[in-house]
């Protein structure tokens, strides 16, 4: 019974044997801003469906801070962020312009 993935070989140089162990903490740290860019976007998108404007005004100002550190360290593309902070910034300005 063969299971998918081959078995991974340990790197024999020392110099590969850092490049394993920096990855894994590499690893790490883009997941965690991985998420931390995801749960801010959808933050906001909830203030949004529950209508609640000021909420939301202030989830989006700190959810730009939070895509534009993950887009310039390379997580996400910078055109994503870009994106999504537009498609954000217009579904807020019509939930303004709608309580107003």
């Amino acid at each position: 019974m063969a299971s998918g993935k081959p078995k991974k070989k340990n790197p024999r140089l020392a110099s590969g044997r850092k490049r394993a162990r920096q990855n894994v903490k590499i690893n790490a740290a883009n997941t965690s801003l991985r998420s931390k860019y995801r749960t801010a976007v959808k933050n906001v998108e909830k203030a949004i469906l529950a209508g609640d404007t000021d909420k939301a005004k202030d989830l989006f100002a700190k959810m730009q801070s939070v895509v534009d550190v993950v887009a310039d360290k390379g997580i996400f593309h910078k055109n994503k962020a870009a994106r999504d902070k537009s498609r954000l910034s217009a579904k807020v300005k019509a939930l303004a312009a709608a309580a107003a």
